[in-house]
């Protein structure tokens, strides 16, 4: 019996290790500082005009080498910046622009702008 359980350990570690990365490590590490800009600032819950005010500037001085996930990063900031200010500040049209602009930045980066 103990010769089952060092074979079977022995083999899940070496498929968790061999398994494949998903994503580089330049994009995963502008994934971690990602969902660390985001989960800085006001409680999206409490202050949603204000959370998404906080989150422009430091998603604009991101450089980000997946021109992919730059391109999200960068429309998430724009839909924060709408949703923040001027005329469409808090409106349902700005709010699911910042939706669609989350589900992008998350389909490269699992939960980063949840």
């Amino acid at each position: 019996m103990l010769t089952i359980a060092a074979c079977s350990s022995s083999s899940s570690t070496t498929t968790s290790a061999s398994a494949p990365s998903l994503i580089g490590s330049a994009t995963q590490q502008a994934c971690t500082t990602i969902t660390d800009i985001l989960a800085d600032g006001p409680d999206p819950d409490a202050d949603p005009v204000g959370y998404a005010e906080a989150q422009v500037l430091p998603l604009r001085q991101l450089k980000i080498s997946d021109t992919k996930l730059a391109g999200y990063v960068t429309a998430l900031a724009d839909a924060y910046q709408e949703y923040s200010s001027g005329a469409t500040a808090g409106s349902a049209a700005a709010a699911a622009a910042v939706k669609k602009a989350e589900n992008d930045v998350n389909t490269i980066c699992p939960e980063a702008a949840s």
